[in-house]
């Protein structure tokens, strides 16, 4: 008990005074370093726009090391495979639990696993669907719809899912809308502006709801 209030005590000092962001490295053989440009344009949005001072240049962080506690906001992406070890699942959930926040934004394929890994970080809270009236849809901008959908693979609806601890929301999945690819430079995805803005301003909802709470 005594170590995980150190570490609590570490990250509160951290991330009171740390706006900047990373990408999480996880285990599994996914591509954990897909969408290459867009959290550096996600962080330039914010930057010009709802005052955020983000280091343009996200870290890497990998999901065991303490360093994970620097950073009030940590991005997870992928396709494919993710695993947690027991080190990588503790030290995830007592970064989460005092006071940091994971945005996971499935790439198209990343369900299966990341659904079952998490039951090791909190074996007795099940991921939840996060309603349209929550905060997050409205703190910088507003979506009364709730998440947008960025991009179409197979007909679903996009899906904000999360886990809550206590009353606060500490991670967020991201499914069938693909946040990242429009966040991705122009000539990646040929989006339109239009539905590039609905994923850089929710963007910027995540990281300002990750900041403020």
């Amino acid at each position: 008990m005594k170590h995980l209030a150190f570490i609590s005590l570490c990250m509160l000092s951290s991330v009171l005074f740390s706006q900047n962001i990373a990408v999480l490295k996880y285990q599994g053989g996914g591509d954990w370093y897909g969408n290459p440009t867009a959290l550096p344009n996600l962080i330039k949005f914010c930057n010009n726009n709802i005052k955020t001072k983000i280091n343009l240049k996200p870290e890497t962080v990998e999901a065991g090391s303490p360093d994970i506690f620097q950073y009030p906001f940590i991005h997870m992406t992928g396709h494919g495979n993710v695993f947690f070890n027991e080190d990588d699942a503790t030290n995830l959930r007592n970064y989460l639990v005092s006071g940091g926040f994971l945005h996971i934004d499935d790439n198209y394929g990343m369900k299966p696993y990341i659904t079952e890994e998490l039951k090791k970080v909190f074996p007795n809270t099940e991921l939840v669907e996060i309603p349209a009236n929550h905060k997050i849809f409205n703190t910088a901008y507003s979506f009364p719809d709730g998440l947008p959908k960025i991009h179409e693979h197979d007909g679903k609806r996009p899906q904000a899912i999360g886990i809550f601890f206590e009353t606060r929301l500490v991670l967020l999945f991201t499914f069938e809308s693909d946040l990242g690819d429009g966040w991705e430079d122009q000539v990646v995805h040929n989006d339109t502006e239009d539905v590039r803005e609905k994923a850089l301003k929710m963007g910027a909802n995540i990281i300002k709801y990750a900041f403020e709470n």
